[in-house]
C-alpha cells in the first residue's frame, strides 16, 4: 500500500531539515505503509489513482496549499505531528476548507490511531477507485411505478465514474430465441436437484428461466457489463418467462444484477459489493410494524448462494414463470439503500433478522428484521422502496464510506 505525502514546509526550513525533523512519525508510518515523499510543488505527477495525504510539515504553509486547493485530491486529509507549528497550520487550512463547502480531516495525535485510520481511508479511496469505470447495463426502461429510484446518467459518471449504458429488450429477445432448450437442460437440473423443493413450475418452465439467464449473460459479456437491472415485468410477453431466477444465478456468479430497471438499487448492490465484498438481498418493505421496529421484506428472486436452502416457485404478482423462495441465516444484518438523482443520499441501519416468513400474499423470499434505527423512517423520510439487506454488521463501514464521499444520511 503506497501513501503518497504531498509535502508543505516553510521556504525558511532547509529541505534536509523536514524529513529529519519528523523521523519519529515518518519511521512508525513506514512500518506499515511504503511512504512516499512528494514536493507540493509535484502534485501534477499524481493522478486519481494515486492515494495521497497532505503532509504539513510545518507553520506558515497555509498560503501555499491555497494556491494549489484545485490540484488538491479529494477528500482532503491533512496530517500534522504539531511540531514546527504543524498542527496550527493544518487548523487553519482545514477552517478554510470548511468555508468552501468541504469537509476535510487532521490526522493528528497516537500514532497507532493515525495508522489505523490512514487503513480505512486507503479502503474508502480504493473502493471508490474501484467503482470508477465500472459499467451498469439498463436492460430496457425502470418500471413505470419506480417514480423516485432514477439517477442521472452524467450526474452519477461525475460523482461516482459509474456509467450507465441503456441496452433495449429487443436484444435479449433476440439472443433467446436462438439459444436452444438443450442449452438449458444441464443447469436446470442442476438447480432442480439442489432446490429443498418445486412449489409450482415445472422442468419446462426452469428451462426457459435458464435461457433467459443465458441470454443475459451473454450481453453482459458482450457490452463488458460489471452490473445489470433488468425492466424484468416487460420481458414475461415476448419470453413466457420472468427474471427472477436469471438476476440469482447473475448475482451468484459475482455479476451485480438488480430488479425492475432500479438505478439506485442496483448501484446500491454495487457498492455493498465493491466495499464489503458481499451480494445483497433487493426486497420490498412490505410490512411495518412501528411498537416492535420491525420490517418485514420480501422479493422473488434472491442469490441462491446467500441462502441456507430454497425453494422453486412461480412468480408472486404475475404467477408465471419461476421464482426463489429463499431461506436466509438469522442474525445480524445491514439495511442499506442509495437515493438521490446523484446518488449521494442514503440511508443505513443495523439489524437482526429473526425469522423467514411465509405470507401468502407477499412476494416469495421474506424475512422478518428488527432495526436499531426507527422504522418510522420509512413512513415519514423514505429514499424509496426498494432497499438491500446484506448480512452481518457493516454499518460502520457503509456509513463511513458514504460520509467521506459527501453524502447525506435520511433518517
Amino acid at each position: 500500500m503506497v501513501v503518497n505525502l504531498i509535502t508543505f514546509a516553510s521556504t525558511l526550513m532547509k529541505p534536509s531539515a523536514i524529513l529529519s525533523s519528523h523521523e519519529l512519525l515518518l519511521s512508525e508510518l513506514e512500518k506499515h505503509f511504503t511512504i512516499r515523499i512528494v514536493s507540493h510543488d509535484k502534485i501534477g505527477e499524481l493522478t486519481a489513482n494515486d492515494f495521497s495525504i497532505l503532509f504539513i510539515a510545518s507553520g506558515g504553509v497555509e498560503r501555499m496549499v491555497i494556491q494549489r486547493f484545485e490540484e488538491l485530491p479529494r477528500p482532503i486529509y491533512l496530517l500534522a505531528d504539531g511540531l514546527h507549528n504543524s498542527l496550527a497550520a493544518a487548523l487553519e487550512i482545514s477552517a478554510w476548507i470548511k468555508t468552501r463547502g468541504m469537509k476535510s480531516e487532521i490526522l493528528h495525535g497516537e500514532l497507532s490511531v493515525i495508522i489505523e485510520r490512514i487503513n480505512k481511508l486507503y479502503q474508502n479511496f480504493d473502493a471508490k477507485r474501484r467503482l470508477r469505470g465500472t459499467k451498469v447495463g439498463v436492460i430496457g426502461s425502470p418500471s413505470h411505478w419506480l417514480v423516485s429510484s432514477s439517477a442521472d446518467y452524467l450526474l452519477t459518471k461525475r460523482r461516482w465514474g459509474v456509467e450507465f449504458v441503456d441496452i433495449p429488450l429487443e436484444k435479449v429477445y433476440e439472443i433467446y430465441q436462438r439459444i436452444e432448450t438443450d442449452d438449458a437442460i444441464s443447469l436446470s437440473e442442476e438447480i432442480t436437484a439442489k432446490a429443498l423443493a418445486i412449489r409450482e413450475g415445472n422442468q419446462t418452465e426452469i428451462r426457459k428461466a435458464v435461457k433467459l439467464y443465458l441470454a443475459v449473460k451473454e450481453i453482459c459479456k458482450n457490452e463488458n457489463l460489471n452490473a445489470i437491472t433488468l425492466s424484468c415485468f416487460k420481458l414475461i410477453d415476448q419470453t413466457e418467462t420472468t427474471g427472477c431466477l436469471a438476476l440469482s444465478l447473475l448475482n451468484d456468479e459475482g455479476i451485480i444484477a438488480g430488479c425492475e430497471g432500479d438505478l439506485q438499487s442496483v448501484f446500491t448492490l454495487l457498492v455493498a459489493k465493491i466495499l464489503i465484498g458481499q451480494e445483497g438481498f433487493m426486497a420490498n418493505p412490505s410490512l411495518i410494524h412501528v411498537k416492535q421496529n420491525e420490517v418485514v421484506l420480501a422479493h422473488c428472486t434472491i442469490g441462491m448462494n446467500q441462502t441456507e436452502q430454497f425453494i422453486i416457485r412461480s412468480h408472486f404478482e404475475t404467477e408465471k414463470g419461476i421464482a426463489i423462495q429463499g431461506v436466509l441465516p438469522t442474525g445480524e444484518i445491514t439495511l442499506f439503500r442509495c437515493g438521490g438523482e446523484a446518488l449521494d443520499e442514503y440511508y443505513l441501519s443495523k439489524g437482526t433478522l429473526l425469522e423467514n416468513t411465509n405470507y401468502i400474499n407477499l412476494c416469495r423470499t421474506q424475512v422478518r428484521v428488527r432495526l436499531e434505527t426507527p422504522v418510522t423512517y420509512f413512513l415519514k423520510n423514505p429514499l424509496g422502496n426498494h432497499h438491500i439487506l446484506l448480512r452481518g454488521d457493516h454499518a460502520n463501514l457503509l456509513h463511513e464510506f458514504m460520509q467521506s464521499n459527501s453524502c447525506k444520511r435520511a433518517e
